[in-house]
């Protein structure tokens, strides 16, 4: 994953090409999320002449059955789907790091209540637990949204809870609590900042899974609206035209692959240094 150089007594850790690679392919695709005009022109443009056209030097990923180029359109749907993805993984990491530091600063009573309803939670599949919160809710970018931060909650209240009770052994945090400073203050100096820092990678690493799930829902449908070219709505649109032009599901289809393996790299690299310094 990464190469030593020694420089005097220490040493140096480079980035290894897998991870430098990684980083290039989030770079283009948060670009494309930025700023898709820079890259591709517009993804509504109807050319009934062109439909269903296989790839080619005037459409890389070829055209779709209205004659729309599917380049454009992977590329203009790259903020909706990270959106979905990002946006929920952060929310459900602050939901995750409130409910996991309160059940285990609360008390025995709000430990065990705290986590059996994220056992509860997590006896179901994300993908599922997602799918049950967009029935009630309504489809949606939203409601997918909120979803996938319900799925992925649990896992980080779990994580933040254990985390918060090893602090709290500190031998720092025992002595500040033995001289009397205030147990919300320690908490927000000394366990907090222990806790929530290591969460980044965690993060990190589950932006890729939520991406999944958002991508799967709007594939059945119940994601964004038909108009919006998200990934997962592209690949649901081209399952009627398969037999015609098999290539209109490859690209989206890529675009989640290689964006979710693209942060799973670099999110496991993000863990090897952390756990390597810890």
């Amino acid at each position: 994953m990464s190469t030593a150089i020694a420089l005097g007594r220490g040493s140096v850790r480079l980035p290894g090409a897998g991870v430098l690679l990684a980083g290039a392919v989030l770079l283009l695709i948060l670009l494309a999320a930025v700023a898709p005009g820079l890259l591709a022109g517009s993804p509504d443009a109807i050319d009934p002449a062109v439909a269903l056209r296989p790839p080619s030097l005037a459409h890389p990923f070829g055209t779709d059955w209205l004659g729309r180029d599917v380049y454009a359109r992977v590329v203009h749907g790259t903020a909706a789907t990270l959106l979905v993805g990002v946006g929920s993984t952060l929310a459900a990491s602050l939901v995750g790091a409130v409910w996991g530091l309160l059940a285990a600063l609360g008390g025995p009573v709000a430990d065990q209540v705290g986590m059996r309803l994220a056992d509860v939670f997590l006896a179901f599949p994300a993908v599922l637990m997602a799918l049950l919160v967009v029935a009630v809710l309504g489809p949606g970018t939203g409601n997918v949204a909120i979803a996938v931060t319900v799925a992925l909650a649990p896992g980080f209240a779990r994580i933040v809870r254990i985390r918060t009770h090893l602090v709290r052994q500190f031998a720092y945090v025992r002595a500040a609590l033995d001289l009397g400073i205030a147990p919300v203050r320690v908490v927000l100096r000394h366990v907090a900042p222990n806790v929530l820092i290591p969460l980044g990678v965690l993060v990190v690493i589950n932006i890729g899974t939520a991406i999944i799930i958002g991508a799967s829902l709007s594939f059945l449908g119940l994601g964004a609206e038909s108009s919006v070219p998200e990934w997962g709505a592209l690949l649901a649109q081209s399952r009627n035209y398969l037999s015609a032009q098999w290539t209109l599901a490859v690209f989206p289809g890529l675009a989640v692959t290689v964006t979710v393996l693209a942060v799973s790299v670099l999110g496991r690299a993000l863990q090897a240094r952390s756990e390597g310094e810890s």
